[in-house]
This record gives C-alpha cells, sequence and structure tokens, in this order.
C-alpha cells in the first residue's frame, strides 16, 4: 500500500511538469494590428490546435489585458478541427500594454500565448530648423524643434542635396544625418560641403504610423557663419597719447584668428559693476579699427564690459559674448560747495583757537570723489603760496590764528584736481537776536525746534545739537545750514536718540554779520521714574492702616507723576486699588479685618510708564475681650429694641386696638357730626319737640371749669331742689339770634378755664334743623374724669313716665334756659344728676 501511494504521487507530479511544456504549442495569438492610433479598435484571435483535446471539456479561453480579465469573447470552430476565440477591444487607450491569451482549466489559469499592442499618433512636422556655419567645428551644425511625443519611437534624419540655383533642382545629394536617440540637432562634416554654393535642407521625421517632413530650408554655408568672440584688452597709457578724460575708457580688441581675412562689425555693451543699472549698448563700432574710447561715464566708477562681433556687409549671425573686462573710469575735480561752520575760542591776547566744520553739498551728479580737504590761510602782508593749515579727510580741523586772522580758504581735492576755493569769514555778532526759541520732541528720534524769525530777515541760520553734557568720548556737536532765511523751525533727525537730554543752539545769519546764539534743552523722550517711593506704615489699628511714602525728587529726563495707585490684598487673595493724585503722600486703608494679613504696594505713574514701590506687609491688631462683650451688649440691645418695635406695630394696628379696649375720639380732631352713638329705643327720652317754634333757640354750649369737689357722679341726691344739676357738669344756654354776630365770652374772674368747644347755628324760624361748628380747641371735654355712664346706669331718664312727658320750666332765678337736646351728641352720654330739678326731662 505504501508503494502504491508514492508510484501515484510521482505520477502526478509528472503529469504537472509536463502540462505547461504541452500547452505552449496549444495556441497562439493572431493581431488585427500590433501598432494602432491612440483609441482605434483592436482585433485579437486564440487559434487553439486539434493536438490540446486531451484536455477534456472541463475547460475555457479567457483574455487578459493586464491587469484586466476579459471573459466577454466569441469561439468558432474552424474546419481542420481548431478553435478560434476572438475578442475585440473598441479603444486602446495604453501605449504600450500585454495581451495574454490564457486557458482556464480546473482552478489554473494558464497562459497560451502573450503579443504586445502599441498604441500612439503619427509624428508631426518638425519646425523651427536653423543651420549655423561653425568655423572652430568647421561643419553646419542644423537644430530643429521635433514637436509634441507621439508615444512610439520615432526616428529623425536631417536630409539635405546641393543645388545650383534656389534649391528649385537636386544636383549632388548630401549623405544623410541621423542624430543620436533623444537628440535634436546634427552636424554636417565639412567634406560634404560647398561654403558659397547654395543647399537646400531638411528635416525627416518617421515611425510605424507615418513619416513627417519639416520645411526646406535653402542657404549657403557661409551666409550662416557664426564667428567666434573677440577679446578686450585695457588701452595702456602712452606718454604719446594724453590720459582719459574724467568719465572715459580706452579700450582693444582681438579677433579670433581663423576670422581674421573676414571683415566684421562689433558691438559693445557696458554697465555699473555696482548697482542695479542695466547694460547699455554701443553699436556700430568702426569697422577696421581694434581700439576704442568711450566716454559719458560716471567719474571714478567701475564698469563691466562685453563685445561681439559679426560679418560685415554679409549675412552672418552675431557671436557671443565676449568674456567680461572690468575698467574703472577716470577722476574729475570735486564740483561741491562747501557750508562752513566755525567756533573761536582766545587763547590769549595775540592768539585765537580755531575749531572749523563743514559739509560738502555736490552740485552734480558726478561731482567727483573727494579724498581730502585743504584749509589754508595767508596773511595779507606776504605774497606767495597760501601755508596750510589742516589737510584731512575728517569734516572738521582745530589750528591757531593770530587775532587780527579774519578768513581762510577751504578746498576739496583728489587726484584730478581740486575744487574751486571756499573763503571762511570769521564774522562778528551784530545782528539782531531771533524771538522766542522753542522744541517739541516728534519721536524718540527727532526733535522739532522752532523760533520767531528776527527783523530784518535772516539769510540763513545755523543750528547746532549736542548730548548735554557732552559724552567723555567727545564726538563732536552736530550742525546744518539752513539758507533759507524765511523759516521758522526745522526738524532734527540726525544723532538723536531716545531719552537723552539735547543742547540746541541756532545762530541767525545776516550779510557780512551773524547774530547771537541762543540756547535751549530738550529731551527726545522722557523716561520713566527709575522706582517707586518707599511705602511706610505709620499708625495701625484694629480696621485700618495709615500709610505714607516721601515722593522723589523731580530728575531731568523723567517724565514728573501723574497719579499713585494703591494695590492691597488679604489672604483670601481678594484684591483692592485706589487711585490717588500725585499730590497726596499718604493714605488710610479703611474697612480691614482685626487680627488679619495684608499685603500693600504703592505704583507711581507718568505719562509714560510707572514704575512700582517696594511691597509692605502689615497686620491689623487684635478685639480686645472688652470691646467684644461691648459688640455683644450692643447686638442684645438692637435685638430688644427690633422686638418692642414689632410689639409696638403689633399692638397699634386699628384691627388690633378696637379689639383690646374701646375707640374713643378726640372731638377736637373730628368731625361731631360723625361721631354718633348708636341709640337704642330705652335711651330715647320722652322730651317735648324741639322743632317747637315757640321754644327759643340755643345758640352756644359752654361747658364751665369743674367747681369744688362734690359726691362722685354716680350717687344719688335726693335732697336736691328743683332745676338743680349734677356738681361735675354745668351748662347754660344763650339765646339769640344766630345769624347775628355775637361777641365771644370774656372771661370772667374765677372762671378763666371756660373753654368754648362747639357753637350750635339755628335759624329761629326756618324749618331746617341747626347746624354744629366744631371748635379748635384740644382740651378734653370731660378734663380726665371717669368714663361716661352707660344708658342703663342714667336713672335720671327714667323717673317721669314714657308716655306722659312734662314739660321743662326754667329756674326763675336764672337768665339759662335748660333744654334737652336729643339730637346733640355730647350731651346724650352724659348722665346728670338732680333729675327733680330737670321736671319732665
Amino acid at each position: 500500500m505504501v508503494g502504491l501511494g508514492a508510484w501515484s504521487l510521482v505520477g502526478a507530479a509528472l503529469i504537472i511538469l509536463l502540462l505547461p511544456r504541452s500547452l505552449e504549442q496549444c495556441g497562439h495569438i493572431l493581431l488585427s494590428a500590433p501598432i494602432v492610433r491612440l483609441g482605434d479598435q483592436v482585433t485579437a484571435s486564440c487559434i487553439i490546435n486539434w493536438n490540446c483535446s486531451h484536455l477534456g471539456t472541463d475547460w475555457r479561453v479567457v483574455w487578459k489585458l493586464e491587469p484586466e480579465l476579459h471573459p466577454r469573447e466569441r469561439r468558432q470552430h474552424l474546419p481542420n478541427g481548431t478553435l478560434q476565440s476572438t475578442i475585440t477591444l473598441p479603444h486602446l487607450n495604453h501605449s504600450r500594454v500585454l495581451l495574454s491569451c490564457c486557458l482556464h482549466w480546473g482552478n489554473s489559469l494558464q497562459i497560451l500565448d502573450q503579443a504586445e499592442l502599441q498604441a500612439g499618433y503619427p509624428p508631426t512636422a518638425p519646425y523651427n530648423l536653423s543651420c549655423i556655419m561653425n568655423l572652430t567645428t568647421n561643419s553646419l551644425i542644423c537644430q530643429w524643434e521635433p514637436g509634441p511625443n507621439t508615444h512610439l519611437s520615432t526616428s529623425f534624419t536631417l536630409k539635405s542635396f546641393k543645388s545650383q540655383d534656389k534649391c528649385q533642382t537636386q544636383k549632388d545629394s548630401i549623405p544623410d544625418c541621423v542624430p543620436e536617440v533623444g537628440q535634436s540637432h546634427c552636424s554636417i562634416p565639412r567634406k560634404h560641403l560647398q561654403l558659397y554654393q547654395n543647399m537646400s535642407i531638411w528635416v525627416q521625421a518617421r515611425n510605424a504610423l507615418g513619416t513627417s517632413a519639416s520645411p526646406k530650408l535653402c542657404l549657403a554655408p557661409m551666409d550662416v557663419v557664426k564667428l567666434e568672440p573677440p577679446t578686450l584688452w585695457a588701452l595702456e597709457p602712452s606718454p604719446a597719447v594724453a590720459p582719459p578724460q574724467p568719465g572715459c575708457l580706452r579700450l582693444r580688441w582681438e579677433t579670433w584668428r581663423p576670422s581674421l581675412y573676414i571683415e566684421q562689425k562689433c558691438e559693445l555693451r557696458h554697465q555699473p559693476r555696482l548697482g542695479e543699472a542695466g547694460w547699455d549698448l554701443v553699436s556700430a563700432l568702426p569697422a577696421r579699427t581694434s581700439q576704442y574710447e568711450l566716454c559719458g561715464l560716471l567719474p571714478s566708477t567701475a564698469y563691466t564690459l562685453q563685445m561681439r562681433c559679426t560679418r560685415w556687409r554679409l549675412p552672418g549671425h552675431w557671436s557671443e559674448w565676449s568674456p567680461s573686462l572690468e575698467l574703472t573710469t577716470a577722476q574729475r575735480a570735486p564740483i561741491v560747495r562747501l557750508d562752513t561752520w566755525w567756533r573761536q575760542r582766545q587763547l590769549d591776547p595775540q592768539t585765537v583757537t580755531v575749531q572749523l566744520f563743514w559739509k560738502p553739498i555736490a552740485l552734480e551728479e558726478d561731482s567727483g570723489q573727494i579724498q581730502g580737504y585743504l584749509v589754508s590761510w595767508r596773511p595779507s602782508d606776504q605774497a606767495g603760496a597760501e601755508p596750510t593749515l589742516c589737510d584731512t579727510t575728517e569734516l572738521n580741523c582745530t589750528f591757531q590764528l593770530p587775532s587780527e586772522a579774519r578768513e581762510v580758504v577751504l578746498k576739496a581735492y583728489n587726484t584730478a584736481g581740486t575744487s574751486h576755493p571756499t573763503p571762511v569769514v570769521f564774522l562778528e555778532s551784530r545782528g539782531p537776536p531771533l524771538g522766542r526759541l522753542h522744541t517739541t520732541a516728534r519721536d524718540p528720534h527727532s526733535l522739532w525746534v522752532g523760533w520767531e524769525p528776527p527783523s530784518p530777515q535772516p539769510q540763513g541760520y545755523v543750528i547746532e545739537w549736542g548730548l548735554s553734557p557732552p559724552s567723555p568720548n567727545g564726538s563732536p556737536m552736530t550742525w546744518r545750514m539752513e539758507h533759507n532765511g524765511s523759516i521758522a523751525g526745522t526738524l532734527l533727525q540726525e544723532n538723536i536718540r531716545p531719552f537723552q537730554l539735547y543742547e540746541i543752539t541756532v545762530t541767525p545769519l545776516y550779510q557780512d554779520t551773524k547774530g547771537p546764539s541762543q540756547h535751549i534743552y530738550a529731551y527726545s523722550q522722557e523716561m520713566a521714574p527709575s522706582h517707586g517711593p518707599e511705602l511706610h506704615l505709620r499708625h495701625i489699628g484694629k480696621t485700618w492702616a495709615q500709610l505714607e511714602w516721601v515722593p522723589e525728587a523731580p530728575e531731568l529726563g523723567k517724565s514728573p507723576l501723574t497719579h499713585y495707585t494703591i494695590f492691597w490684598t488679604n489672604t483670601q487673595d481678594q484684591s483692592f486699588s485706589t487711585v490717588l493724585n500725585a499730590s497726596t503722600h499718604s493714605f488710610v486703608l479703611r474697612g480691614l479685618e482685626p487680627s488679619s494679613l495684608y499685603h500693600v504696594q504703592l505704583m507711581a505713574a507718568s505719562q509714560v510708564w510707572a514704575a512700582n514701590s517696594t511691597s509692605l506687609t502689615l497686620m491689623t491688631l487684635t478685639l480686645e475681650e472688652s470691646e467684644l462683650h461691648i459688640l455683644l451688649g450692643l447686638f442684645g440691645l438692637l435685638v430688644l429694641l427690633i422686638c418692642l418695635c414689632g410689639a409696638a406695630q403689633f399692638c397699634c394696628r386699628p384691627s388690633r386696638k378696637y379689639s383690646l379696649w374701646p375707640s374713643v375720639p378726640d372731638p377736637a380732631r373730628s368731625s361731631l357730626g360723625s361721631w354718633v352713638p348708636t341709640i337704642t329705643a330705652e335711651d330715647i327720652l320722652q322730651l317735648p319737640s324741639l322743632r317747637d317754634p315757640s321754644m327759643p333757640p340755643i345758640t352756644k354750649i359752654t361747658v364751665l371749669e369743674e367747681e369744688e369737689k362734690k359726691p362722685g357722679p354716680w350717687e344719688s341726691n335726693a335732697s336736691s331742689g328743683p332745676g338743680s344739676l349734677s356738681t361735675l357738669v354745668q351748662a347754660y344756654v344763650l339765646q339769640g339770634d344766630p345769624r347775628v354776630p355775637s361777641a365771644q365770652p370774656q372771661p370772667q374772674p374765677g372762671n378763666s378755664d371756660q373753654v368754648l368747644y362747639v357753637q350750635v347755628l339755628g335759624s329761629p324760624t326756618g324749618p331746617g334743623p341747626g347746624h354744629y361748628l366744631r371748635c379748635d380747641s384740644t382740651q378734653p371735654l370731660l378734663e380726665g374724669l371717669s368714663p361716661s355712664p352707660k344708658s342703663y346706669e342714667n336713672l335720671w331718664f327714667q323717673t317721669s313716665s314714657p308716655g306722659t312727658p312734662e314739660p321743662l320750666v326754667p329756674h326763675p332765678e336764672d337768665d339759662s334756659i335748660f333744654e334737652p337736646l336729643l339730637d346733640f351728641p355730647l350731651l346724650q352720654g352724659l348722665r346728670v344728676s338732680g333729675a327733680e330739678g330737670l321736671g319732665g326731662f
């Protein structure tokens, strides 16, 4: 069993090894065209031979156009027993792709045959064909543009032939020139050329889809010759030849030796070596010459020069530009104006020390380079050369002169010469001074200085400025001359630094004299305070702390303080602050907590900056035990007061008040007509009608003062005679017409407490009821005696029978008439003793 299994494995392996070899001869691919235009249709057929029948029936043909499979194919059995599978690709969009015919058998895919498909475009005609006769290589070099990419292998060939006429007929052929792959130029050797004979030249492009050719070029090789550039040299100076003028250059050149027999013309271009100026071209240089003088340049300037040449009077190409040559133009004497200023100091009676300053002002764009300055002085009694006082490259010079010297001469010089001499006359100060001088700092690097022009108007001004005090390095003051005498100020921007004190001097200049100098000091920018004032604790309490500080002394160049800001913070990081005036030097912190720690800081601020002082830490005092007791007592009193106020408010409410005691209105503050108690049936007295016209009207009721002490109002007096009243209250009634004004009763001796409470007005004849007028008196009616008795306690009102009222009889000895008034409120609640005297009342 083991041997049989081994032989079966060997047989399977042999079948696998033999299967691919047998399938290679099973089929092949036929293409309609291996190379087509990009996007065209391609048809391919796969022919499967009859000897592949041992595969059985479980197989099929699959086409693969990498990397995709194309299962849609057409099968056809040919008469010779072969099987043909055909596939059509409608659009071939790949420039190069591999097409495979595969056999799908079982679970495997076997390639039967492969074919490469190519797609592209036919070549376009080359263009821009040009040729140059190079005498160095002695060959005709032609170049062209190949055109767009065809995606196919394209070959180019340079074709030409000789012709005696204008390239209309071909005389002798010239071998084709094939360039290397990827190149678009080719050279025809000199042996195949006739230099002065016309020849026709063109380029042919060819690939699998077609052929194209460029337009033909008809030329003679010498008509397209390109010379080599010349070599430039500087022309050496010669004693026999004058040196070049300022702004001029002299140069020469040598042509290429193989072109010595060719007549040429050249061009020269130049540009400054420094700067961004472009090239300037000098064309049409003289023929048959090899040197040239170039003028019109800037003096003392380095230039770069280049030259190129071509055939003259005959066609040809320009050569390349020659290697650069650098030359420098000659200098010219300085053309400048020198502005001068000076300072004099008397050294002794015969000698003065002069410090002279100057500034060169160029009068032309190419005014010449200055190499130095000369200061000379010639005494008036001497002739000949002027002795030199200074020869310097600086813009100032210090020298000594005799006291009588009034003028020196200043010149600028270089290798080309000197400038025009500038006389310096030491003027005396005899002119009018300037008006008010003032200055303003525009920014940290400039100062504006202004003045009031004097009269007459000066010819100019000299402005000087420098640090005050002068810097240790001894740098001179900066100065400037203004030649416009009508101006009233100028802006100084040179050598101005921020936070520095400058001394500015302005001097007016007149004809043959000058005015006195005016000085002013100014800061370009004020600085902030260097540090804030030191903070001190003066006094401290339990809830307050008094702080003080000493302000810093004013400093020059420091901006003045505008305000202070105090910041304090407690241990809970709660911050507080307040802003104080700059004149304040102390402050009290209030509202602090007892026995608490605080951090305090003072900030001094100006218009420019702000500076902080040193920090101060303080702790408030602790409350004493007695103070705690006082605070607790005050708190208890406050709580008690609140409770009392609440109780008073509760008791004084109308709803609560009437429920606790009866309401007794104040007659002096209320209307009598509105205060009428309720009258029950038992309280109604049967009295004669008060509307009886026979009864006299009652005009007044007066309550007299209390007599001496009598028995109580509730005690009955049975022995009292008829007509007598209670000892507590007596009343009398006056008769009269209420329409007649009556005089007020005068107080009688012993009756000074008599008070008028009410006046009753009524017409003796009118039918209507009377009217009561309230009195303005604030005295009580019953003067605080016992309260009035209730209706059931007034026994006097019940002595008579209700059905038989008795008429009221007046006392014959009294002028008063006692009449019961049932509608009078004050009398309804009164108990009157001595009912016997009232009769039927």
